[in-house]
């Protein structure tokens, strides 16, 4: 797809729909010079070269990617007419948009009836989710792993809700004992479930607490922000399938989060939130003096803690859904691509006699730890670090990791022989999100191996 030539087609076509309404001319107040623009613009250009090179497959650290061109050329095109989807009279054509593709997001869950849009972010779709919780049990809290994101203690404490955090096992999941434990105090009215935690892709056993919750008479929520459209995968042929259970049993529960600036390929911020029971749109009722007059239909703003939101990102994600739809031949291949570059990797590390794999990746997020005489934390710790550094500064052939903090009795859990000498060490951490990582891995771990020996 030629990025460059379709842009050029998106400003042609919405200056031949403008010149449709008759002639007119900015105002004198806008105008700006193009040398006095041409030097704002070089330093412009200039500064964000001050970034990492996230497009790259050598960048394997944070869940961080270029959004897919025509998720670009989409959000380009809507912006130039800059619709805001609150109210039909704000965005009519990207409100039906942003219908469709939610409603493409709740097939892709097994939702038969749902009620949703798009957010700015998965932190700000988690607190809707968690807001509606808080008016179906009110005074009761809300239970979540405590590898879940750090986003549901905070939404907890904005709401005025207590947040009880439940320990996890040796493969960063939901302990079910520990949750019992929790439910029985009467205290939980909610339990959040994340299908693919940010540090590790740990999956909770979503069927597993699926009759817990309701022997407690407790709602479930999904944060699947971050690993939600592998639901695509499970159950497929092949390495890259996924145990299907946990990703079935979604459409059995009250609410779930997903990120499409994630793996749906779009720009931040694009996040979105879906309920199973339309009639929770209750808790959303408001009026306005100035919008909703237009349409006796719904507006996205009545069903959202968000007023202004930008058009322009739900034609983002309808444009690309067109190209490449939320199903298993569609964005399914794409993250089956991250997730062989996962396993092929772990092979690799197994194989090696100077890197260990910290935990075996569910997804598409590798850790993975330097081997070490003796095996402390402290030395862990400090050789993860300077890795990490020592990648990043290669010249040539640099490469780029993130890093992970496990606790002591976390690292005890997978590697009892490591020397407990401190709270927990840093390991080594690579997101493999991008599909052209599939034929970087064997790149990527020599050069880890090379660095892994110096240290």
């Amino acid at each position: 797809m030629d990025l460059q030539h379709w842009l050029g087609r998106a400003t042609r076509a919405i200056q031949d729909w403008a010149d449709t309404f008759g002639p007119y001319e900015p105002h004198p107040s806008l105008q700006v010079d193009d040398r006095q623009f041409a030097a704002a613009f070089e330093e412009f250009t200039g500064r964000l070269k001050d970034n990492y090179p996230f497009f790259h497959p050598h960048y394997a650290g944070q869940m961080l990617k270029p959004p897919h061109p025509a998720a670009v050329v989409g959000h380009l095109t809507a912006m130039l007419i800059n619709p805001n989807n609150h109210a039909l009279d704000g965005g009519p054509a990207t409100a039906a948009m942003e219908r469709e593709a939610v409603a493409r997001l709740a097939a892709m869950f097994g939702y038969d009836t749902h009620l949703g849009h798009l957010t700015t972010s998965g932190t700000i779709a988690n607190l809707e989710a968690l807001f509606v919780a808080r008016e179906l049990h009110p005074g009761r809290g809300v239970a979540h792993s405590a590898d879940a994101h750090y986003t549901h203690g905070r939404m907890c404490h904005v709401l005025g809700v207590a947040s009880h955090p439940v320990r996890t096992d040796g493969r960063g999941r939901m302990d079910l004992d520990a949750l019992e434990d929790v439910l029985r105090t009467g205290e939980v009215g909610t339990v959040v479930l994340t299908t693919g935690t940010t540090g590790l892709g740990a999956v909770d056993p979503v069927h597993d607490v699926l009759p817990i919750a309701e022997r407690y008479g407790v709602r479930i929520h999904v944060d699947a922000a971050y690993g939600g459209f592998f639901t695509l995968l499970a159950g497929a042929e092949g390495s890259e399938g996924l145990a299907p259970e946990p990703w079935r049993a979604i459409a059995r529960c009250d609410s779930v989060v997903v990120d499409p600036h994630k793996h749906g390929l779009q720009p931040y911020g694009c996040g979105a939130v879906l309920f199973r029971d339309p009639e929770v749109g209750r808790f959303y009722l408001h009026d306005s003096p100035y919008t909703y007059f237009t349409s006796a239909d719904l507006h996205l703003g009545e069903i959202s803690l968000e007023c202004s939101r930008a058009g322009a990102s739900a034609a983002a994600l309808w444009l690309t859904f067109q190209l490449l739809p939320p199903t298993r031949e569609g964005l399914g291949a794409v993250l089956a691509a991250g997730r062989r570059a996962a396993l092929r990797w772990a092979e690799l590390i197994d194989a090696s006699d100077v890197l260990e794999l910290y935990q075996r990746p569910e997804l598409d997020i590798v850790t993975y730890f330097p081997v070490l005489d003796p095996p402390a934390l402290t030395a862990i710790d400090a050789a993860s670090a300077r890795i990490l550094a020592d990648g990043m500064a290669a010249n040539p052939d640099p490469v780029f990791l993130s890093t992970f903090r496990a606790g002591r009795d976390a690292f005890a859990a997978r590697h009892p022989g490591i020397v407990p000498d401190a709270d927990g060490a840093r390991v080594l951490r690579s997101v493999l999100m991008k599909p052209e990582s599939e034929h970087h891995v064997d790149h990527l771990h020599d050069r880890l191996e090379e660095l892994a020996r110096a240290v």
